[in-house]
């Protein structure tokens, strides 16, 4: 005889069958959530527990106002071995805008890191009125300064979150004010819930000159007295790079300002542009000194009025 199921017995097995898939699914899904959960957690620890590269002084000095200067003496950096800048002298007087500009490579954004001890020089120091940074506190340095890059740097938050990050018991008003100098307010206005739109993650909501925008107005509503640009616009297209210059010289009146420009066009009216190659300063003056003495500025100038 071949074997045979009675019908009872089919039907409880398709019973019991049912009532076990739907749990073991979900068991699956959460072994493997789990698995997932802690090879995240690793990576996070990983960060936790690494070690502080910058180190800040036991005695460090508090300095939560900037008077007259920034200077660079004798700076000298290099990464791997590899050197970066070297015998870097540079005066940054308050209320100044300076402008960086030469060859990719040529140390420009690697100067502006070493002012907020992203890194630490590798000789020379360098000072803000008159004190080492290595000797000041970090956190007192860092919010001396805003710093507006290329790459946006926003959250899977509103837009008022954004805007006030890091910030305590901001007002509306004062985000509105900020939005407004950024020329972000009306483009803000205009989404779906105003200043509370979520703009997802890393602002993928947003056009590349909203986003810029957003960090414009994050550093507006900070106040830094001093104000780091690092190609803020280089990626955008003219119509978002003209919205965020104007935003941008709204942002740099009466404020010590350092420009990495990728586009001289952009820092024509600079107090002082210096000219790097291969970490050294090879040229510095005015737009209209530097363009007389005919030397790697003019000839950047000139590849520039032909692209």
């Amino acid at each position: 005889d071949s074997p045979s199921i009675q019908a009872a017995d089919f039907i409880a097995y398709i019973v019991v069958f049912s009532q076990i898939i739907p749990p073991a699914k979900t068991f699956a899904q959460g072994f493997y959530a789990i698995q997932k959960g802690i090879a995240s957690a690793d990576r996070v620890f990983e960060i936790l527990d690494a070690e502080e590269v910058i180190e800040e002084k036991p005695n460090a000095i508090a300095i939560n106002t900037f008077k007259k200067e920034v200077v660079y003496r004798n700076v000298g950096f290099q990464y791997a071995n590899e050197p970066v800048l070297n015998g870097v002298n540079l005066t940054i007087e308050k209320g100044k805008l300076i402008a960086l500009v030469g060859e990719s490579g040529g140390g420009k954004s690697t100067m502006v890191d070493l002012l907020p001890r992203f890194y630490d020089v590798t000789s020379g120091e360098i000072l803000v009125d008159g004190i080492n940074v290595k000797d000041c506190k970090i956190n007192d340095l860092r919010g001396l300064m805003g710093i507006v890059s290329q790459e946006s740097i926003l959250f899977n938050d509103t837009i008022f979150n954004n805007i006030a990050f890091g910030l305590h018991n901001v007002s509306e008003k004062d985000v509105i004010a900020a939005a407004k100098i950024a020329n972000a307010h009306e483009f803000i206005m205009e989404t779906e819930n105003g200043y509370q739109t979520n703009i997802g993650d890393r602002g993928g909501n947003l056009s590349g000159g909203q986003r810029q925008r957003i960090s414009i107005a994050r550093a507006v509503l900070a106040n830094p007295p001093i104000l780091i640009l690092d190609e803020a616009t280089s990626s955008l297209d003219t119509e978002s790079e003209k919205l965020v210059q104007n935003a941008l010289a709204n942002v740099m009146k009466d404020r010590t300002s350092i420009v990495i420009a990728h586009r001289l066009s952009t820092i024509q009216h600079a107090d002082e542009i210096i000219v790097l190659k291969k970490g050294e300063i090879i040229e510095r003056g005015t737009h209209a000194e530097l363009i007389k003495i005919e030397g790697a500025y003019k000839r950047l100038q000139d590849m520039q009025s032909f692209e």
